[in-house]
């Protein structure tokens, strides 16, 4: 009889398939505090802090808590103070996405190096 340990030190990690990535106005950020129903406080990387949401449609959904990385959609209105939270990425998600973006910095500043001279 195999034991349960054995078999999940056996198991490999899952592999990422597919990583979803911001679209059009989309724009990655992180939970900084929650405020209170589905309202929270989220950093993006465009520099602004958001008081966001979570559209009805999804809000079972997702579970945030502070920390968490999410893609935010801006409002039309008030963009730069409001958006939805649209996604929320998984851990190996969040991995892949700083070693993505670590190579890509890596490689513009590879480019811009080589123009110079």
């Amino acid at each position: 009889m195999k034991s349960y340990k054995k078999q999940k030190e056996q198991e490999e990690p899952p592999k990422i398939v597919r990583v979803r990535l911001p679209r059009n106005k989309e724009v990655i950020g992180i939970v900084e505090q929650r405020v209170g129903g589905n309202k929270m406080f989220v950093v993006c990387l465009d520099g602004k802090t958001r008081n966001c949401r979570v559209p009805g449609r999804l809000r079972r959904k997702l579970w945030l808590r502070p920390a968490d990385v999410v893609i935010i959609e801006p409002w039309e209105l008030d963009s730069d103070k409001r958006g939805d939270v649209i996604f929320k990425y998984k851990p190996t998600q969040i991995s892949w996405l700083k070693q993505s973006f670590k190579n890509e910095k890596n490689s513009i500043r590879q480019t811009s190096k080589n123009s110079e001279k």
